[in-house]
């Protein structure tokens, strides 16, 4: 049997930008993307913290070491600039994948001037 599990995660960044008029998805920092092992076009979950809003969408990358996370689309409509969100990413695992396996979760500090700090986990 395939289990879909939590693979890994970016915690607590905040929304950079939000562009309606976009074919749609999420940019996130190249940087990001590869500290929490996403892949450009994967999907993901985002949680929106302010809101409460969850939806599925898809990465794209961003500029590296930019900090960007940027709400494309309709999803646009989803956070404000300012709000933070957790970025949810999933994969298809055995049981016997999952004796020693630990998610990855990149925790974002976006304290003023901090977006780009992060401390990696494997929790």
């Amino acid at each position: 049997m395939l289990r879909i599990i939590h693979k890994s995660k970016l915690h607590g960044a905040k929304v950079t930008e939000a562009n309606l008029h976009y074919r749609g998805s999420i940019t996130i920092d190249k940087r990001f993307m590869e500290l929490a092992d996403i892949v450009e076009n994967e999907k993901v979950l985002v949680v929106n913290v302010n809101t409460g809003d969850r939806f599925e969408t898809y990465a794209i990358e961003g500029e590296y070491g930019s900090g960007v996370i940027c709400l494309n689309g309709a999803a646009a409509r989803l956070a404000q600039c300012g709000d933070t969100v957790i970025i949810i990413s999933f994969g298809l695992y055995q049981d016997s994948d999952l004796v020693n396996f630990k998610p990855k979760v990149i925790y974002v500090d976006s304290e003023e001037g901090k977006e780009n700090c992060i401390a990696i986990e494997k929790v």
